[in-house]
């Protein structure tokens, strides 16, 4: 997976924003910033979009900043030459792709078809945009479309809103979703940073959707392991799964058998996807212990404990 990809990947939603003013990319990116999302794609579509790029990349590096709705070979020069991180394209041009991935830049063109999509394979790309998914059948559309193309990677954009953000990241094969709802041009234009700050923010914690899924708690032997758990199955009417390792009351108790990690016993956070809740959770400052991870036949992580106990628990990310 590109560098590039990876990491719009790891942040999972990509603002798709359009600047009449040059003068607003500051106080929008800080605004995104503060929600959380650290990528934007300003597009092409109005004059001030180069200098957009340019003041973004100058004063927030921690920004990844891409250029959008390019469709020539001189607003991929001028996004180039202001910083663009990343290339987007509505549509699918042979000769451009090829041209911005000659400057040595990712580029992600717009596909809606079979054709398009093996024609950029063909041009050796691995990501490509889904342009417009809602108007080309969603996500059961791109679902169907992900069968015989296990390679290629989607960033679906075009309709994609709070309400299906979840659906559509949920397909192993969408490494990010694009979106204009997050920072309408009607708010840039008013100036309503605090509102896209909160829609961002919504859309975040949409995307992480943490659930605790279970409370483990430590014995010092399997004995008193087994005693706890057939109490609390008895209070609760819960059921008894005796393991290797612990006995589960239920999905809500994990008994130990001895004594694990933490002073007192472990929480388990679902996250619908770990990297991604790995990613934001080290943004507010929290640390891993990488000795914990694990992770699947693709290389995504499915499991890892935060370094540091919180009121006596250790804590550990575990898929939905």
């Amino acid at each position: 997976m590109d560098a590039c990809i990876k990491e719009l990947y790891r942040i999972g939603i990509v603002p798709v924003v359009a600047l009449d003013d040059a003068a607003d990319a500051l106080p929008l990116g800080a605004a995104l910033k503060k929600g959380g999302v650290s990528a934007i794609e300003v597009t092409f579509r109005t004059a001030a979009a180069a200098d957009a790029i340019r003041l973004l990349t100058r004063e927030m590096p921690e920004l990844l900043v891409g250029a959008g709705t390019v469709l020539t070979k001189e607003q991929a020069d001028a996004a180039i030459e202001a910083g663009a991180k990343f290339i987007v394209s509505p549509g699918f041009q042979p000769e451009l792709v090829s041209y911005v991935l000659s400057k040595g830049v990712p580029m992600c063109p717009g596909t809606a078809t079979p054709g398009e999509m093996e024609q950029a394979m063909a041009l050796g790309l691995s990501a490509v945009k889904f342009f417009p998914a809602e108007q080309n059948g969603g996500a059961p559309m791109l679902k169907a479309l992900s069968a015989p193309y296990r390679d290629l990677l989607f960033m679906p954009t075009g309709g994609v809103k709070l309400e299906n953000l979840r659906t559509y990241l949920a397909l192993d094969q969408v490494f990010a979703c694009g979106g204009t709802w997050l920072a309408t041009k009607d708010d840039i234009k008013a100036k309503a940073f605090d509102k896209i700050t909160a829609r961002t923010r919504e859309a975040v914690k949409t995307m992480l959707n943490f659930r605790i899924k279970h409370v483990g708690i430590n014995s010092k032997d399997e004995a008193e392991a087994k005693k706890t758990a057939t109490l609390l199955c008895s209070i609760f009417d819960f059921d008894y799964n005796d393991t290797e390792l612990s006995v589960f009351t239920g999905s809500a108790v994990e008994v130990m058998k001895f004594m694990g990690r933490g002073s007192l016993g472990h929480v388990a956070i679902g996250a619908d996807n770990v990297d991604r809740a790995e990613y934001y959770l080290r943004q507010r400052g929290f640390s891993f212990d990488e000795s914990t991870r694990r992770v699947d036949a693709s290389g995504r992580t499915t499991f890892l404990y935060l370094k540091d106990e919180i009121g006596g628990f250790a804590f550990h990310l575990t898929k939905n």
